[in-house]
């Protein structure tokens, strides 16, 4: 199984390009989740314009997203921000780093700005947690990011761990079988001696985890399923650690629905294939139909009646 990227490779690819060789543009296009993007030149080539619309961006503000992205882009920034999108960023080709490192890492950041964004309810969680933990007590206030339409990741810090619930939607009854398959996959592997240090993964379905039962309009049938992830300090401990942390669990549920899909495919595949060897066993299993004259003793041919 494949790990899917953190950053858009769209915007990495065409910032990568256009930073050689600038050049006009105006593109639109999606990433995971509804998130939509807009990368153009509308007033001169030289001047890259870059905006962001979230579903869920009212709720990242509250929880720190503007101040992330003013850490991260800085200059960057702009005030005004494009209709119908949340951010804009505004990168002039005529001073950016020189061909190295220094523009490689430019262009990786700016890829990164959906992970960004979405990052600021983990580092609220991940700080809350420090200072409870200093503290000996607490429990933070359950924050809540509905990133898309009827799906929404639950974060919640306390004194000895932070608590990230994801719920999600199955569509179709072969996804809910496996996904079920997966998620006991990702509970039975953490047994091994050695990934018993991975975060702890709770499954259920139909019914909320203990963390989010009382949170009020949460969606309740056979077709919802939580994820439960339990991160310990030793996930968080280190800027490099919580950043990787970070960056592959906002990814989950792209994951997990992404290898539900791919493994539907495998299988239907091979159900094509079984099926055309069936039908070659069953046409090698043809009797022929023997095709000899008969003849009478004066040379006349003998027709069947």
């Amino acid at each position: 199984m494949i790990l899917l990227e953190s950053h858009n490779v769209i915007i990495q690819t065409t910032l990568a390009e256009k930073f050689t060789k600038p050049s006009s543009l105006d593109v639109q296009f999606v990433d995971f989740d509804g998130v939509r993007f807009h990368l153009s030149t509308p007033d001169r080539k030289t001047l890259l314009v870059l905006s962001m619309s979230m579903r869920c961006w009212p709720e990242l503000v509250q929880y720190g997203a503007n101040d992330i992205l003013e850490r991260e882009y800085g200059q960057y920034l702009s005030k005004d921000v494009e209709s119908q999108y949340n951010v804009t960023l505004q990168i002039d080709t005529d001073q950016i780093p020189p061909e190295g490192d220094a523009r490689e890492a430019l262009i990786k950041s700016i890829s990164l700005i959906k992970r960004n964004a979405l990052a600021a309810p983990f580092e609220r969680a991940f700080q809350e947690q420090k200072a409870f933990e200093a503290q000996g007590d607490g429990l933070g206030k359950l924050m809540a990011i509905h990133y898309r339409d009827e799906e929404a990741i639950y974060v919640q810090a306390a004194h000895d761990r932070v608590t990230v619930v994801f719920s999600t939607v199955f569509k179709e009854e072969t996804d809910r079988v496996f996904g079920k398959v997966f998620l006991q996959e990702f509970v039975d592997a953490r047994r091994l001696p050695t990934i018993q240090n991975a975060p702890q993964v709770l499954y259920s379905s139909r019914d909320p985890p203990l963390e989010i039962r009382d949170v009020q309009g949460l969606a309740h049938g056979d077709d919802i399923g939580y994820v439960t992830f339990v991160l310990f300090p030793r996930h968080f401990q280190r800027p490099d650690i919580a950043e990787s942390t970070i960056s592959h669990i906002q990814l989950f549920r792209d994951y997990l629905h992404y290898h539900i899909k791919c493994s539907k495919a495998y299988m239907h595949s091979r159900m094509r294939h079984r099926v055309s060897e069936f039908q070659k066993v069953l046409n090698r299993a043809k009797t022929e139909v023997a095709t000899t004259e008969k003849k009478t003793i004066s040379g006349r041919t003998m027709a069947s009646r």
